[in-house]
């Protein structure tokens, strides 16, 4: 166990694990005679006690003992005494078993249990407990019944507070120590008990008292996280904001039934084609939210009722809190101009996952113009026709880039309120930046290196929004290209952190973003043009992010990079094409978040790893397989499951059926061969092109 080599049993320890084992199995079938029968004799109980005491882990044990328990609480002649007698006899079985092994979770359980029958005096735990931790001051299960006990004592936060800090002084190594003080301020701060009504005024104190653990030895680890905590304290805003949104505010939405006008009047963020009759309106949180409907969330147009729209969460799960939330607004078909205002948490309703209300209201308009336009045969091939490969891509023109440019700076809520009340967090990270700039040039510690990333992410990520620009980006690059060198075990995790400051720094500002805007280099006139193709193509990058910047994205090219995840990239609903081509996405259900892009027309996911691994992974990322929402919406009375082809394809059917794709690229998959190429056309009757090939 944790890398310590076996060593072969010696003859006389081999004959005495053979003989406890002999007498447990012995226990236990008499056990179980007793268990199955619900027989709960006084010599029942006591075999069941002896047996805890060889296997504190025997949970159908410790549940016999509990239906034991209440068999004798419910007889006729119980009386307060003979109840008291009951469980304190529980209570030494316990501690009993403890001995043996005081990290048993059926005990501790099992103890708890007990005492919230309320019979039984609480007032012997501490001193228990005090026992067990001086046997080992970082045992977690001890810790957990700690807080247990405080509660039921209705022991003051403070004190105990007092008491981490007396345990830290002993021994500053100690995990469970430091965790025990980021639940007692936590619970103060929700409380905002007196003392920790501002953070203001505690975290300072905290930090200095972290860097007295760090700074003593760089190296021990449980500093560092209780470090992280205060971190997340400071950066984060307890009520959720609206970080953007799409349509931008002020910007006018042009809708043809066709292709995109793009003239000096509209701005390329904002140009959109629609064959659907609607288009979204996104609203994009600094946090996940509930609570998003047609009461906490009014939009006020000529053409449509508030009451009609229909909110909706966009997240990986079927979870009903979400960063991102979409509705889509219908629009008539005839030629329109109009105005549309979107009130965002004017009636209470809005909440957190943390439990905060969203308590900052606000608002935001743009004007539809609605433009019917007929096509002919000779538009269609060329609009459904598309490759996103170099030679057809070229630079805007001077006119294009002032549009993009002008366009820019509404691309992001300046929540102007922030400004005062963030002045405390600029001054701490900026204590704890230069803090750690010393540490660094003292030592060469990877930890600190990577906490020093953090708070310099978290600086820029604060101050953008009022300097308009990430000053310490190549600094934080820098850091993660090192540690990827440093400790290759968490190469991956490095290598996520630095593409998603890689992508903020691209989109941050006006200059940068526009090295990657190109125009596609097919168009019918000169008053009608493709939208943007925001090209990501080369970056190497393993992971997504900066999406409240990437709303207004038609045309998307990520291709040779280094993609396993493309886990957010449902909030970008305006993305018609997309190209994933020369990645490393190694199963079908990594394409999920492609399902709730209902304008998506044009994918390209060749050349990937798809079909390399016989086990997908990819559902086992999220925190329980139950939790992943692929085949959860299954109906067994379709009919296409009786089709043997789909059944053995019966992710491709969940994750491409609902797609309303016209073109389709998956060569160079180990997945794509004939037979599954004749799927995905079963599955997408709609579909007219399959790797370059015209469907009949």
């Amino acid at each position: 166990m944790h890398g310590r080599p076996r060593k072969a049993p010696k003859p006389e320890d081999e004959a005495a694990s053979s003989a406890k084992a002999q007498k447990l199995r012995a226990l236990q079938t008499q056990f179980f005679s007793f268990h199955h029968n619900k027989i709960y004799t006084k010599e029942a109980v006591e075999l069941s006690a002896k047996l805890l005491e060889i296997n504190p882990e025997s949970y159908t044990a410790w549940n016999y003992r509990k239906l034991a328990v209440e068999h004798y609480l419910n007889l006729p002649d119980c009386n307060p005494d003979s109840i008291k007698s009951v469980l304190d006899d529980e209570l030494r079985v316990v501690e009993n078993a403890l001995r043996q092994n005081f990290k048993s979770y059926g005990a501790w359980h099992h103890r708890k249990w007990v005492l919230s029958k309320g019979h039984s005096s609480i007032d012997n735990e501490l001193r228990l407990l005090d026992k067990f931790q001086k046997a080992d001051s970082r045992n977690f299960h001890a810790w957990n019944y700690r807080r247990f006990v405080a509660e039921s004592m209705k022991r003051s936060e403070q004190d105990e507070l007092k008491y981490t800090e007396d345990m830290i002084y002993a021994n500053f190594s100690n995990y469970s120590a430091w965790h025990n003080r980021s639940v007692l301020l936590s619970a103060l701060f929700d409380k905002k008990a007196e003392g920790f009504l501002l953070k203001e005024k505690v975290l300072p104190e905290e930090y200095e008292f972290i860097h007295q653990a760090i700074f003593t030895d760089p190296d021990d680890q449980s500093g560092w996280f209780y470090h992280l905590w205060l971190l997340d304290q400071t950066v984060t805003t307890d009520s959720p904001l609206l970080a953007s949104s799409w349509p931008v505010h002020g910007s006018d939405v042009l809708l043809v039934g066709d292709r995109c006008y793009n003239g000096s009047a509209f701005s390329p963020f904002s140009a959109l084609h629609s064959d659907s009759g609607s288009f979204p309106i996104v609203l994009y949180f600094n946090q996940p939210v509930g609570g998003v409907n047609s009461s906490t969330v009014t939009v006020e147009c000529g053409f449509n009722k508030n009451e009609d729209l229909l909110w909706k969460p966009l997240s990986a799960s079927n979870s009903q809190t979400a960063r991102v939330w979409v509705a889509h607004l219908k629009v008539p078909s005839s030629d329109l101009h109009s105005t549309v205002e979107v009130s965002v948490g004017h009636t209470k309703g809005i909440i957190s996952t943390r439990g905060f209300e969203y308590g900052h209201p606000s608002m935001f308009s743009f004007k539809v113009h609605v433009q019917p336009m007929e096509r002919d045969s000779s538009q269609v091939s060329v609009a459904e026709s598309i490759s996103l490969r170099e030679e057809n891509f070229k630079v805007y023109g001077k006119q294009s880039e002032e549009s993009i440019i002008d366009s820019f700076d509404q691309l992001i809520i300046k929540n102007g309120h922030e400004t005062t009340a963030s002045n405390w967090r600029f001054e701490a990270l900026a204590k704890e930046i230069e803090c750690f700039r010393e540490l660094l040039s003292l030592v060469d510690c990877k930890i600190g290196k990577l906490t020093l990333a953090r708070l310099l992410k978290a600086y820029d990520a604060m101050s953008y929004p009022f300097a308009n620009k990430l000053v310490h980006s190549e600094e934080v690059l820098e850091l993660y290209s090192d540690l990827m060198k440093l400790d290759p075990t968490h190469y991956q995790f490095y290598k996520d952190e630095r593409s998603i400051v890689l992508l903020q720094k691209v989109t941050s500002s006006k200059g940068s973003l526009l090295q990657h805007c190109f125009q596609y280099k097919d168009s019918v006139s000169s008053a009608i043009c493709g939208p943007i193709c925001l090209r990501l193509n080369n970056l190497s990058l393993s992971r997504m992010g900066a999406f409240e910047k990437l709303l207004w994205v038609q045309m998307l090219d990520l291709s040779h990079n280094e993609l396993q995840s493309i886990e957010g990239l449902e909030a970008m609903q305006l993305l018609s094409c997309l190209s994933l081509r020369n990645n490393k996405l190694r199963s079908l259900t990594a394409l999920e978040p492609l399902r709730k892009l209902k304008s998506l027309r044009i994918l390209d996911i060749s050349y990937n790893q798809i079909g390399d691994h016989s086990i997908d992974t990819t559902r086992y990322v999220c925190s329980s397989p139950l939790s992943h929402s692929v085949g959860s919406e299954l109906n067994r009375d379709e009919t296409v499951t009786s089709d043997v082809a789909l059944i053995n394809n019966w992710e491709a059917f969940y994750i491409f059926k609902d797609f309303n794709l016209n073109q389709l690229d998956i060569v160079g998959n180990t997945i794509a061969d004939e037979k599954f190429k004749s799927v995905l056309v079963k599955i997408m009757p709609k579909l007219k092109q399959l790797d370059g090939k015209l469907l009949d």
